[in-house]
């Protein structure tokens, strides 16, 4: 008995001592595997392994609202687990009591009395009975603990999509200039079902798997003390090898979601300018970009499948190498009386059954690996900092006057290259203010800070002498109305699409407000009125149609101050008068500020600022400044002389 206790625990060194120090004289490191050293977030397959206290802080916060399941979980798992454990028992009954005639353990000797001789028959269907019955209620625990289990991961997975898109939809704008939307995409629907597939599968499997070793441990010491040695012996030397490759696997899954994160991103931005691909017939130039990052998507994938590849082999033959000498030796103690072949028997079920849950943990490296580099893809954006962030004391500004102060205002988005410089400007309560310049010169970045879809890196605003960062940022963006260039609506109806300037207007008030719009008359005419569904942004409509909607949206809104970003620079004549009639409705009795490169929308405005640079080089009226002569007299005479030219040649 000694030289086998000792056999077995040689195993374990030797094989402990070849994983984590490798030959003699030479230190190695565990796998010390170099990534490589990404700065920012702006590619989000690419990001720095996560500490893993943050990690552990993250799916304990997922898990933790349901404790009460997961109890239930752990009951059924250990009902399934002993069930699993005492399946052979039956089989070594029959096999040594039955058929072999032997007597049975102490603690059921009494059944020897019960069941004599020719009696034994009855022993043994009473054993076949049991075998169905542990069936029944295995199969009953199993049920339980894979319905709790998905029910789990389906919650687990729908609290971390909205928290992922809770927390994106408060970022700072500035984080979408940096970052594609196919790639966050990617995040939130690919990386959450892999934390959900592997909730609601891999980590059952884990669970159910400890326990059944720990538990077949205790039977197979119970069985022989000095084969269960070599088993753990041989143990160690497989996790440990699976170890060496870990972190080789998460590489390797790294760089695949890596890869399939750059292919979502050409496929959506190939279908978001599906109409540019057609117009310009760049259709192969498309499926070329395809092509590309789809091949390194399978190269990725084939490259983590033959670091996988390697573990299989390894393990099945170092188990049936094990399974083998317990066999050949167990065989001698049958022959020399010392065990039954019933324990035997049992012994080889335990060892196959107890290797099995060994390979699975060793297979499920991958898995792992999937799930942590999710987990750090997730954790990347919601450790991104809201940078557009509100005072712990913030109020609703409620119904503001609309009086704008900028006071020494600068801004940049690259410290090296100030976009705003110094800027100082008075904008009076319903006043018109029209903002033009050169292209670049931050005239659309003069509003987006107003409404803080940036701050200021310098100076700051005030609105009706209150710094616009005391208030809430919802509260404030509510007295902000927004007609762009480009309206974007959304797929549904034309009175939802109106209604999503105020989620609360009435039907009444959003026919008014269509009607102020000039929009009203068009949308009766359309199939279904204002229940006619638009297409996805809009596509549908006509510019001048869509602007009118986008306008019918600010009226709805009723907000104090209007920002209209070149609501006109892409219709035509005929458009531009409709809508210009309908903005002039929308303006009365507003702070209205009027960005515009065609400068002969803006010329009655009450004051016009020209940018340049990134500092305010003039200001006055239009009259004021065509008589200065500066940069504003040169572009509208450049534009003036254009348009006549253009009038000539159609002529």
């Amino acid at each position: 008995m000694t030289d086998r206790i000792f056999y077995g625990s040689a195993i374990f060194i030797v094989g402990y001592s070849f994983i984590t120090q490798g030959k003699p004289g030479k230190k190695r490191h565990l796998m010390k595997t170099k990534f490589p050293d990404e700065n920012g977030l702006a590619d989000l397959g690419s990001v720095k392994s996560l500490p893993s206290k943050s990690l552990i802080k993250l799916i304990w916060t997922m898990v933790r609202p349901y404790k009460k399941w997961h109890l239930i979980i752990f009951f059924a798992m250990l009902v399934e687990t002993a069930m699993s454990i005492a399946t052979p028992w039956p089989l070594k009954i029959i096999i040594d009591n039955v058929i072999g005639h032997h007597k049975l353990p102490g603690w059921l000797g009494w059944m020897d009395a019960v069941f004599p001789g020719e009696k034994r028959v009855q022993f043994a269907a009473i054993a076949a009975v049991s075998l169905i019955v542990m069936a029944a209620i295995g199969s009953l625990a199993s049920y339980i603990d894979n319905y709790f289990t998905e029910s789990v991961a389906q919650y687990v997975s729908n609290d971390l999509r909205r928290r992922i898109y809770h927390h994106l939809q408060r970022l700072s704008l500035e984080y979408y200039d940096t970052h594609q939307t196919g790639k966050l995409l990617s995040t939130i629907t690919s990386d959450v079902s892999t934390i959900q597939d592997f909730a609601s599968s891999t980590l059952m499997n884990i669970s159910v798997d400890s326990f059944t070793i720990v538990g077949m441990l205790c039977l197979m010491f119970y069985l022989n003390v000095n084969f269960t040695l070599v088993a753990i012996g041989v143990t160690p030397f497989l996790l440990l090898f699976v170890a060496r490759f870990k972190k080789l696997m998460k590489k390797a899954t790294r760089e695949v979601r890596i890869d399939q994160s750059n292919m979502l991103a050409v496929l959506q931005e190939g279908l978001e300018s599906i109409r540019s691909v057609n117009a310009f017939g760049r259709q192969e130039l498309e499926e070329s970009r395809l092509k590309k990052v789809s091949l390194e998507t399978v190269g990725a994938a084939l490259k983590a499948r033959r670091v996988k590849s390697v573990l299989s082999p390894v393990i099945t033959i170092t188990v049936a190498v094990c399974t083998a000498l317990v066999l050949w030796q167990g065989t001698s103690l049958v022959l020399k009386g010392v065990m039954t072949i019933g324990s035997l028997t049992v012994f080889l079920w335990y060892m196959n059954k107890f290797f099995s849950p060994v390979q699975d943990l060793a297979k499920m490296t991958s898995t792992i690996a999937q799930a942590t580099v999710a987990l750090e893809r997730i954790q990347a954006i919601l450790d991104t900092e809201i940078i557009v962030a509100e005072k712990p004391d913030a109020v609703d500004p409620g119904k503001l006057n609309g009086n704008i102060v900028f006071e020494h205002v600068s801004f940049a988005y690259n410290p090296e290259s100030p976009v705003l410089k110094d800027i100082n400007l008075q904008i009076c309560c319903g006043q018109r203010i029209g903002i033009c310049g050169p292209t670049g010169c931050g005239k659309s970045t003069v509003v987006s800070l107003i409404a803080r879809f940036y701050d200021a890196t310098g100076g700051r605003i005030l609105i009706d002498g209150r710094d616009i960062t005391d208030f809430t940022l919802d509260g404030l963006r509510s007295q902000i109305g927004f007609v762009l260039q480009d309206t974007v609506l959304f797929y549904g109806s034309v009175l939802e699409n109106i209604a999503y300037g105020r989620p609360d207007a009435s039907e009444e008030e959003i026919i008014e407000a269509a009607k102020l719009a000039n929009a009203h008359e068009f949308i009766c005419k359309m199939p279904a009125g204002y229940n006619t569904l638009v297409g996805e942004r809009g596509l549908t409509l006509s510019g001048g149609q869509r602007q009118r909607i986008g306008i019918a949206r600010a009226v709805v809104r009723n907000s104090p101050i209007l920002v209209l970003d070149e609501p006109t620079a892409s219709l035509d004549v005929e458009a531009e008068k409709i809508v210009m009639e309908a903005l002039e409705h929308l303006m009365e009795g507003r702070t209205v500020i009027t960005i515009a490169h065609r400068l002969s929308t803006i010329c009655d405005c009450d004051k016009l600022i020209v940018l340049h640079e990134g500092c305010v080089a003039e200001e006055g009226t239009h009259e004021d400044l065509m008589e200065k002569g500066g940069i504003y007299a040169d572009l509208y005479k450049l534009q003036s002389n254009v348009k006549h030219s253009l009038h000539k040649i159609i002529l």
